[in-house]
């Protein structure tokens, strides 16, 4: 199977999205946003990850099988989150009844 050869260029452009992003969260985190202030950084979050997954771990260029598994993967780790999202969300509620 053949690999596409990717210029070192685009990696430094990957590298300073990934910079440039990093440093927009840190700014953010500065700003006085309330509720928004996580999920403006889980957002930003979400981009650096989509970033590194596609061009760092070569799924960008990879088979239908590959892509498979990273869905799956990340359909799990939705799966999770919202198991303790809806655990974390029930306590106040359930420690009212008690």
């Amino acid at each position: 199977m053949t690999q596409p050869i990717v210029s070192r260029a685009l990696y430094y452009r990957i590298c300073a999205a990934l910079l440039m992003l990093t440093l927009l969260t840190v700014g953010v985190a500065y700003l006085n946003l309330g509720a928004l202030n996580t999920v403006i950084a889980l957002i930003i979050a979400t981009g650096k990850a989509l970033l590194v997954v596609l061009f760092f771990m070569h799924v960008r260029y990879s088979s239908r099988l590959t892509w498979v598994v990273v869905s799956a993967g990340v359909f799990w780790l939705l799966v999770l989150l919202v198991f303790t999202l809806s655990d974390y969300v029930t306590r106040s509620t359930l420690a009212g009844w008690l």
